[in-house]
């Protein structure tokens, strides 16, 4: 059974006991997390689809840790105008694992 859900303006698909990295969220280390819009759900081959949500379909996942994601590199360069312009960035994550898909 795994279910596709918008978190974020980003589309997930997601199962049931495994983990998954999202943007940060205020929730604190070990709060529960209720994420209400549902795209699709496919339980063994019966599949439903939201127009755009399920209506009452809900996941049920618990904050694991808040993190930090690897170094992305940023570099600029301009040819033959001696322009270089080397920066990094880590996002911002949040882990959680999905306790329950509901329908």
């Amino acid at each position: 059974m795994y279910a596709i859900i918008d978190v974020g303006g980003s589309q997930l698909k997601v199962e049931k006991g495994k983990y998954y990295f999202i943007n940060r969220r205020e929730e604190e280390e070990g709060q529960a997390i209720t994420f209400d819009k549902v795209l699709l759900i496919d339980n063994d081959g019966e599949v439903k689809i939201g127009k755009p949500h399920l209506e009452g379909a809900k996941i049920e996942a618990k904050v694991v840790e808040h993190l930090k994601g690897d170094k992305v590199i940023v570099f600029k360069k301009k040819r033959r105008k001696s322009y270089k312009v080397r920066n990094g960035h880590r996002q911002y994550l949040t882990k959680v694992e999905v306790e329950n898909i509901a329908l």
